[in-house]
């Protein structure tokens, strides 16, 4: 699937996974790459995630430019380590609702999806296995858009963090790209950025913020600006809600604004 502003192939990957809980309904585009349904063995909930993440990441280095459809945001650890293989140094630009910068020291809630973008800076040591062979990024090449929703101890680690924290506008995450260069981005996308009363059914959402057309402006402005290696879109609505038909017209939008063109199979009739 072409990126119509580069002329460049993306190439789309499902992982329709919530942590290590499999989302039957998870709405997979047409002509998709690759779909990761691995069969996990029973154990704990990191070793499971790690499972699933080693197959994530080998899809990645397979692809040649790949955009990854997702139910979370730890994903990205694995498309990250899977474009590591190839690439020497990345930078990452996350736009969030959230910072996704928590430990396992300082949360709160225990919640893993709330540690994705800490995982990628190396601040979970020993959570995981080191099979991934993942590297961690340098948090001055990180580029967190929005994160209005923090808990208390994950804004003072972000406070004190090199983390480049800019709104989610087009012109910020645009300068902020200038300043740390051409290292080749892996941009992520979690779907709660946008403001919670456009799009209901969402696992965690966040109240008032910016838009579908505002987001989508985002995307492409980091598309314009760098060279995406990647890209990963954290399709985080309840499973009750994730094969609804806004949702795959939001999952649409949001591709388009990198891009490209998804189709989808018409939903099975029961």
């Amino acid at each position: 699937m072409a990126d119509h502003s580069t002329g460049r192939t993306w190439d789309p990957i499902v992982a329709p996974w919530h942590l290590d809980e499999h989302i039957p309904a998870f709405p997979v585009p047409a002509g998709v790459t690759e779909t990761i349904c691995p069969s996990l063995p029973a154990g704990p909930v990191p070793g499971r995630m790690d499972l699933l993440h080693q197959e994530v990441a080998e899809a990645a280095a397979r692809a040649n430019r790949p955009l990854l459809l997702t139910g979370d945001c730890p994903t990205a650890r694995a498309a990250v380590a899977g474009l590591q293989r190839r690439h020497r140094d990345l930078a990452v630009v996350w736009l969030d609702a959230h910072g996704d910068f928590n430990t396992p020291a300082i949360t709160a809630s225990g919640y893993l999806g709330g540690m994705a973008l800490a995982m990628l800076t190396g601040r979970t040591p020993g959570l995981f296995g080191d099979a991934l062979g993942l590297r961690p990024v340098a948090e001055t090449s990180v580029v967190l858009a929005d994160a209005r929703d923090l808990d208390p101890a994950e804004r003072d680690a972000l406070t004190a963090s090199q983390v480049r924290r800019v709104p989610a506008d087009p012109a910020a995450i645009t300068s902020a790209l200038h300043e740390i260069g051409g290292t080749p981005v892996y941009l992520h996308l979690d779907i709660d950025v946008i403001d919670s009363a456009q799009l209901p059914g969402l696992r965690f959402p966040s109240g008032p913020g910016p838009s579908l057309t505002q987001i989508e402006e985002c995307l492409a402005a980091v598309c314009a600006t760098a060279d995406v290696a990647a890209a990963g879109i954290a399709c985080a609505w309840l499973p009750e809600h994730v094969s609804d038909q806004a949702t795959r017209e939001t999952i649409t939008r949001l591709a388009r604004a990198l891009g490209t063109d998804l189709a989808w199979h018409e939903p099975a009739r029961s």
